[in-house]
């Protein structure tokens, strides 16, 4: 056995396991490859009998019991049997265990990696660390569990450890403030909430948000999300968060921390510089982007597939690298401007998706109207924490500061008003910051002509997208509502010019009708009536670009 190594061990135990009901008769024959496992993993043989099945099928992310009956000539009660060693498994973190309309099992990347290396996988220990560093932990760790890349329980485990290590710091003091503890059922989510905020300045935090840290059909759930809508959660009661307002209106849907608990909870990070850093945006992973097909002329779409070519990662790096030993900068700074509802902004998120790159959405417009007076620190924490994810992350994510019209307009000449002051500067911070780039930013404007001749020319591609031609428009009509014949269609895309988010207005518009009403007998007129009253004014009639 001294030349066995793990992976080999596992081949020859699911070998062995073939139509062997798992009988006493296959722990004979594989007792020494057993055993094997059983040392280097420090788990039991009937536990390793479990991680040699798993292993075999490491690269299925929903891997459940019932996939191996045949295999293994049994029935899956026999399987369930082995429930006591499942769980040793999970608790050592060697697989992730996940409820999605029946009970899934994966097995982490890293653990797998150490199999290769004829090693156990050993969680990394938890440290001490500055508040910053313990967000950035706590960010990981939720984005594994969101990825099904740990467990649940995991999850908590990890969350009260690294709290239990790190109760010097101030934010773990405050805690105590709001009547929270490691060992409450709502600790994990206390711990969601101040990272959302902390990670991605999320003021609009929603339950799609939250609801990834509770099994399908947790009464934990049911609880937490009842409290929270009716505003008697201990949260409210120890107003650690309150309801966002939407124009004068509460959206009780839609939950912030307060401003009194931001500066009790977050006195020792940098709070300022992360205020509105992202608002109403945050990090968006590449795998929760829809696939949606876009329709563009022949210029745009050469540019757009160009910029693609250019963000795939072997050709990103490379470029990058022969940049930077000709002196070049290595960031790559783009414009997409045009009218609106033209896909500038799908675009960059389609762009995303295809490359594998997560999204640092910004919505700059928001920025200047928060936390008045420390606009100028918003901006800089926004490339400050943009760093930090480009070294942490495999790939660099893109930056998209979204409807940029409000911060690289022209600057003003002499100015003496504190505001104009203030646009100049976060100009000049922009514009410091984009030459020293190193990584992907994405701008989207709908008024480039007011554009300061500065950024112009920071800007590597500047793409223009032009509002849908005849030949376009025909295929958006057709891909939002496939029912429509040729000539439907073509009645449609020739009477209106509409962008393509319009006509995704109109065809939403329609589907709810025709879900409330039903179908209508007569689908072009029903359309039309629609077309006619998208734009203001009750009728249809062609609008100036950014109005």
């Amino acid at each position: 056995m001294e030349q066995m190594d793990l992976l080999q061990a596992f081949e020859i135990i699911v070998d062995k396991a073939k139509n062997s009901s798992l009988g006493e008769k296959f722990y004979q024959e594989a007792d020494s490859h057993l055993s094997f496992v059983s040392d280097k993993l420090r788990i039991s043989k009937r536990a390793s009998t479990i991680m040699a099945l798993f292993a075999d099928r490491y690269d299925d992310s929903h891997i459940q019991f019932s996939d191996y009956t045949d295999f293994l000539d049994c029935r899956i009660l026999s399987l369930l049997r082995y429930a006591k060693e499942t769980q040793e498994l999970v608790d050592k973190e060697y697989i992730c265990r996940y409820k999605d309309n029946g009970l899934y099992y994966s097995i982490p990347v890293e653990v797998m990696e150490a199999f290769q290396h004829n090693e156990p996988y050993v969680p990394s220990d938890v440290e001490e660390l500055t508040a910053r560093e313990l967000f950035d932990k706590f960010d990981e760790l939720f984005t594994k569990c969101r990825r099904r890349k740990i467990d649940k329980q995991v999850l908590r485990k990890k969350l009260r450890a690294l709290v239990s290590k790190n109760e010097k710091l101030d934010f773990v003091k405050a805690m105590a403030s709001f009547d929270v503890d490691t060992d409450d059922v709502d600790f994990p989510l206390f711990i969601l909430f101040c990272t959302l905020f902390v990670i991605n300045g999320d003021d609009d935090i929603r339950y799609h948000d939250l609801e990834f840290l509770y099994e399908e059909g947790e009464a934990a759930w049911r609880w937490a999300k009842r409290g929270l809508s009716q505003g008697d959660h201990l949260f409210f009661v120890e107003k650690f968060i309150e309801y966002t307002n939407d124009d004068g209106f509460v959206d009780r849907e839609s939950f912030k921390i307060t401003d009194d608990a931001k500066k009790q909870l977050f006195s020792e990070l940098n709070l300022s510089s992360m205020r509105g850093s992202h608002p109403k945006g945050g990090m968006i992973s590449f795998e929760d982007i829809k696939p949606k097909q876009l329709f563009y002329n022949s210029k745009e779409s050469k540019q757009v597939g160009e910029l693609a070519t250019l963000l795939d990662e072997e050709h990103y790096q490379s470029i990058r690298n022969r940049l930077k030993e000709t002196n070049f900068r290595s960031g790559f700074a783009c414009l997409f401007y045009g009218a609106p509802g033209t896909g500038k902004t799908e675009t960059v998120l389609q762009i995303a998706k295809k490359t594998g790159r997560d999204l640092i959405q910004v919505n700059v417009s928001e920025i200047k109207s928060m936390w008045v007076g420390e606009s100028e620190k918003n901006i800089k924490g926004i490339f400050d924490d943009y760093k930090q994810k480009v070294k942490q992350s495999a790939k660099a994510p893109i930056l998209l500061f979204n409807e940029a019209d409000a911060i690289i307009g022209k600057r003003q000449v002499g100015a003496e008003r504190a505001v104009e002051k203030m646009e100049n500067s976060i100009q000049n911070i922009i514009l410091q910051e984009i030459e020293q780039l190193d990584g992907i930013l994405i701008a989207t404007t709908n008024l480039a002509e007011n554009m300061d001749k500065a950024f112009e020319r920071r800007f590597l591609y500047k793409i223009k997208f032009e509002r849908p031609n005849l030949d376009c428009r025909s295929k958006i009509w057709q891909s939002m509502i496939p029912a429509l014949n040729g000539t439907d269609v073509g009645y449609l895309a020739g009477k209106y010019d509409f962008s393509g988010g319009e006509i995704e207005n109109i065809a939403r518009h329609y589907i709810i009708q025709s879900i409330l009403h039903g179908k209508p007998e007569n689908t072009v007129k029903s359309l039309t009536e629609f077309c006619e009253s998208e734009r203001l004014g009750g009728s249809y009639s062609k609008r100036k670009v950014g109005f």
